[in-house]
């Protein structure tokens, strides 16, 4: 009996240094880590994948939230610490198809609010208009202290955009019911 208890005690120990040591996870290549801090607040990762265009994969996203969530519409409507970071993994993004994209996201998840958004949408395409290269990281970290979306790029911080509801417009670019890639959405959601 003394030697069952101790296999088993070995091999749950073996497990959870296994899982404890995977800090990082790939996805089509690109190393995502299973968390970030922003301004010393920490979130796990939700949910990663890649996003295609004509197919060509264009940039990897990772969803990262202070409570973990398969719930879409919570997602969007908690107003809680969350980020999505974006790699770039094509040198064929630029920053112009970059907003032009993020435009189109923009028509499909504000709805009504589009007009009453539009003018925080435009301050938030200025803060991507940088030229991207194959590589750069963008964190768009939603901080519900302040109610920001703050942009990082490649570590530095870019700006912030100012609203609750222009953070729920954001992320309801990929998760809301008509997302920009329903392949996507599902991956983020980790399902």
């Amino acid at each position: 009996m003394k030697k069952i208890l101790l296999a088993l005690t070995f091999l749950l120990s073996l497990q959870f240094s296994t899982v404890s040591a995977q800090t990082q996870l790939e996805v089509n290549g690109v190393t995502v880590p299973r968390k970030i801090e922003v301004q010393n607040k920490t979130m796990q990762l939700n949910g990663a994948g890649g996003r295609s265009k004509m197919w060509l994969e264009v940039y990897v996203q990772a969803l990262y939230l202070s409570q973990l969530s398969q719930d879409p519409k919570f997602i969007i409507d908690s107003d809680t610490e969350m980020a999505i970071r974006i790699e770039i993994t094509s040198s064929m993004v630029s920053s112009n198809k970059l907003t032009k994209a993020m435009n189109a996201g923009f028509e499909k998840s504000a709805g009504s609010n589009l007009e009453e958004l539009r003018p925080r949408i435009e301050q938030f395409k200025t803060l991507l208009s940088d030229p991207i290269t194959e590589k750069d990281v963008f964190v768009l970290w939603y901080n519900p202290f302040d109610q920001t979306v703050n942009v990082i790029k490649n570590e530095v911080v870019k700006g912030k955009v100012l609203g609750f509801d222009f953070k729920k417009a954001l992320f309801g670019i990929w998760l809301s019911d008509k997302p920009v890639d329903e392949n996507l959405k599902k991956h983020l959601l980790g399902i």
